[in-house]
Order: C-alpha cells, then structure tokens, then sequence
C-alpha cells in the first residue's frame, strides 16, 4: 500500500496540485488524502476509479501492481 502513497503524491507533483485541489477536483473530503498517507491504506472503489481517471493511468499502476501508467 505504500506504493499507492508514493505514486499518488509524484502524479499530484507532477499535476502541480496539492491535497486540497485534489479533493476539490474529485468531490471528495480534503482528509481523504491525509487518512491515506496516515493509515498507509488506499481508496476504494469510485473514489480510486476517479483517481486513476483523473491522472490518467491505469488503477494497476495507481496501486503499484504495474509499472506502466497506462
């Protein structure tokens, strides 16, 4: 789950975004991004669908099964 962490923050560092625009964007809470971080957990279902959507890769790459974004 880590690796979930570490690539959502380099896609929100690469977007030039932070934590609030994020939420913002997807209509969900701004502690969303902080219980992810803090619980070492990922979202689930339409929230990691957005997210993967947003940023425009693959929820396999999101979640650290695949090394390719798309």
């Amino acid at each position: 789950m880590t690796k979930f962490i570490e690539r959502l923050n380099i896609l929100v560092k690469e977007k030039g975004i932070n934590a609030t625009m994020l939420a913002r964007e997807l209509g969900i809470g701004t502690s969303s991004y902080d219980n992810w971080r803090r619980f070492n957990s990922i979202p689930q279902g339409k929230t990691l669908i957005a997210l993967a959507d947003y940023f425009d890769v693959s929820i396999d790459y999101l979640v650290g099964r695949k090394d390719e974004r798309e």
